[in-house]
């Protein structure tokens, strides 16, 4: 398998709640990572707390340039291994990455998870407000709110955040 790497940003799979060490040793021996965080506000019976977690449980994006950092990726302390498709290694566009980093940055957009279950498909639509104008994205409505969907294809997940209808324009039907 090693014979078809190919280079670019890969999903590497790491053990349960390791996600931030693994993302910092992979900084401090010079490899690329990218861990989506999510702002979650936590409550308990006599406080509550903003907290953050990882967007993705148990996933760390990592830029591979040649075989050596491939390699010593999964030397990293936590690292289990890279996440694979059938026969190939699951890559994830660089156009994707950016999504992800408009998604996890904003502070207009609320109510942010994830699901991993296939969503029927509805209204395409055009965002034309905000940080991420252009975008296209599918609406889903649930109790009379939009709700976005930008499909990830390489993770086989879905992004759902909460967004002001006003964002959003016609584009096309699906």
């Amino acid at each position: 398998m090693l014979k078809s790497l190919k280079t670019g940003w890969h999903v590497l799979y790491v053990r349960s709640c390791q996600e931030k060490k693994v993302h910092e040793l992979l900084q401090e021996n010079q490899l690329e990572s990218f861990l989506p965080m999510l702002k979650v506000t936590k409550q308990w019976s006599d406080r509550k707390k903003t907290i953050l977690k990882p967007f993705f449980p148990s996933y760390v994006f990592v830029k591979i340039n040649s075989a050596k950092d491939f390699n010593r990726t999964l030397s990293i302390e936590g690292a289990c291994n890279y996440v694979c498709f059938g026969k190939e290694y699951a890559r994830v566009k660089r156009e994707e990455i950016f999504k992800i980093k408009l998604l996890t940055d904003l502070d207009d957009i609320y109510d942010i998870k994830t699901i991993r279950q296939s969503l029927e498909v509805g209204e395409i639509r055009k965002i034309n407000f905000g940080t991420l104008n252009g975008l296209e994205c599918e609406i889903l409505k649930v109790n009379n709110i939009n709700k976005i969907v930008v499909r990830i294809d390489s993770l086989k997940q879905n992004i759902i955040a909460t967004l002001p209808s006003s964002y959003l324009s016609e584009l096309s039907m699906a």
